[in-house]
This record gives C-alpha cells, sequence and structure tokens, in this order.
C-alpha cells in the first residue's frame, strides 16, 4: 500500500507545475480587475455611497469574480489527460486550491477599497462570495461531468449571470437572501447563506470523479494500434 500511494502523492505534486501553466489567467485577471474597479468606483468619483449602494457593489464584485472562476475547469488538454492515475477530482481541488490564496487577497482588496462608513458587515458578505463562487465553480464542475466540452467556461458564465438575475426575483420571500444589512433578518439569511453554500460544494464534489464506462472503447489518438 505504502509503495502505491507514495508514486500517487509524487504524481500529485508533479501536476502543481503544469497545472499552474494551464490555469485561465486571462479569465481570472480581467475579472479580478473589473471586480477591483466596481469596488474602487465610490472612492474614484469621490462619492459617499449609503449602505445599500455599497453592499450593491460588492454583491457585484462578487459575481464579477465568479465569473471569472467559471473558467478554472477549462482544460484543453482534457481528453489526453483523462487516462492518468491522479484522479480528475484531486486535478480540480489542485486547480482550486492554486487559486484560493489570490481569491481571498483579492476579496480583501475589495472590501478595503469600499468606504468603511457604509461598508456591511464582512462576515455576512464574505459569506456571500464565497457561495457565489462555490455555485460558480460546481457549475464549472457539473459541465465536465456531463459534456465533453473541453472549455465549458463561456456556458457557465452565461448561466451563472442568469441565475444571478432570476434569483432575486424566484428567491422566496422567507428565505431573505438578499436583504440590507439593517434589515432584522440578515442574521437569519446568512445561516441560509451557509447551508446553501454547503449543499453547493457537496454537489461540486460529487461532479469531481469520472463517471463511470466514460473513455472504455475510446482509443486514445497517439497510440498506433498493432498491427503489420
Amino acid at each position: 500500500m505504502r509503495g502505491l500511494t507514495a508514486p500517487r502523492g509524487s504524481l500529485t505534486v508533479d501536476l502543481v507545475g503544469p497545472l499552474w501553466r494551464t490555469l485561465p489567467w486571462r479569465a481570472l485577471a480581467a475579472a479580478g480587475a473589473l471586480g477591483l474597479l466596481v469596488a474602487a468606483t465610490p472612492a474614484a468619483t469621490g462619492a459617499e455611497p449609503a449602505p445599500w449602494q455599497t453592499l450593491l457593489l460588492l454583491r457585484g464584485a462578487a459575481l464579477t469574480g465568479a465569473l471569472g472562476l467559471a473558467f478554472l475547469l477549462d482544460d484543453p488538454a482534457r481528453h489526453l489527460t483523462a487516462p492518468v492515475p491522479t484522479p480528475r477530482l484531486v486535478r480540480q481541488a489542485l486547480r482550486v486550491a492554486l487559486v484560493a490564496p489570490l481569491a481571498a487577497l483579492w476579496w480583501t482588496a475589495v472590501l478595503l477599497l469600499t468606504p468603511s462608513a457604509s461598508r456591511p458587515p464582512a462576515g455576512g458578505v464574505t459569506l456571500e462570495a464565497v457561495t457565489v463562487a462555490a455555485f460558480a465553480l460546481t457549475a464549472a464542475a457539473l459541465a465536465v461531468r456531463l459534456t465533453d466540452e473541453a472549455r465549458p467556461g463561456p456556458f457557465v458564465a452565461a448561466a451563472l449571470l442568469l441565475t444571478a438575475v432570476l434569483a432575486p426575483l424566484l428567491a422566496p420571500e422567507g428565505w431573505a437572501l438578499f436583504v440590507q444589512a439593517e434589515d432584522p433578518r440578515w442574521s437569519a439569511g446568512h445561516e441560509r447563506w451557509a447551508v446553501l453554500a454547503a449543499a453547493v460544494g457537496l454537489v461540486g464534489a460529487a461532479c469531481g470523479p469520472e463517471p463511470l464506462g466514460r473513455g472504455r472503447g475510446r482509443r486514445p489518438a497517439f497510440i498506433r494500434p498493432d498491427g503489420p
């Protein structure tokens, strides 16, 4: 068992470099820069936004960052890496782990750029941002699992935008997911945000493994069949 575990661990470590190089840095950088610009709008214009306006800016920045994460699982070499010993769930988790520290620093900068006088409770709005990011990653993992598309990012980003538009309209009023910070239902609503984040994360993890039977009978293009 040790002999099998050690090589697998070493393969996982060896994947870090190649995965780092294949991450969608352009999409992530564009989304990150746009999110910072959204958060910095009051400081750039000298405006003094009301608390509800600052909360709206933070929610917009969180959505913008999540749009970048929708491209995180895009892998042009997906069909070549499917036979490797490292499971797809591990490869996807490595992608998330590589980006997570940068995302945390980015979100900290977003919070600091908004006016402190009208900034909503950081914990609650951060939980919302984490949930939206988890939703984007889960949607990407679901697209990878259900399709053979190597780059489902554009479709996932479009679905995320549509969901962001419809969610405030279709969410039950009693859930209080999109209330203002001064609303008495703020705490209860964010308990539901936490449950939603956990549920979305579990679905995303369940989408990680390669479906049984996928790829069977498919001969890789770089293997030459035996014959004279």
